[in-house]
C-alpha cells in the first residue's frame, strides 16, 4: 500500500510504496540539504535487508554533495544485505552520474514504477 509523501524538510519526502522504503530528493542537492538528509537516508538504509528507492526527479540541481548521498546510501545498503535504486531523468544529473561511473553501480531508472518493478524482480542484491 502506497502513504503519501511525509515532508521531512525543504529537501526530501520520505514514504513507503510496496514494500520500498522511497526517498524523494527535493530542489537544490548541495551540502546544505545533505546536511539535512543524511539522518533519514541513514535511517532507512541503515537496516537488515532494506528495500530503497532514491527518486530524484524533482532534483533542480545535483552536485557532488548529491553524489556522496548516493555513495553512502548504496554502501550502507550493502553492507545490511539490501537493495537499492535509483529514479533520475534530469539530463546534467546523469551526465555527473556517467562521468564519475556511478550509473554502473546505481543505474538509473526513469520512472518509479520502473525502479520498483526491478526491486520486486532482483534477489535482493545489487
Amino acid at each position: 500500500m502506497q502513504q503519501e509523501p511525509a515532508p521531512i524538510g525543504r529537501h526530501l519526502r520520505v514514504r513507503e510504496d510496496r514494500g520500498h522504503t522511497v526517498l524523494e530528493f527535493r530542489g537544490e542537492i548541495d551540502i546544505a540539504a545533505a546536511l539535512e538528509i543524511v539522518p533519514h537516508l541513514d535511517r532507512a538504509t541503515g537496516r537488515e535487508h532494506s528495500r530503497v528507492v532514491i527518486d530524484l526527479r524533482q532534483v533542480e540541481f545535483f552536485d557532488c554533495s548529491g553524489l556522496r548521498l548516493l555513495y553512502r546510501a548504496r554502501s550502507r545498503v550493502l553492507d545490511h544485505d539490501g537493495q537499492l535504486h535509483l529514479v533520475c531523468v534530469h539530463p546534467l544529473t546523469l551526465r555527473i552520474m556517467k562521468v564519475t561511473g556511478l550509473h554502473r553501480l546505481l543505474p538509473p531508472y526513469a520512472t518509479l514504477d520502473a525502479a520498483l518493478g526491478q526491486s520486486e524482480a532482483t534477489s535482493g542484491s545489487l
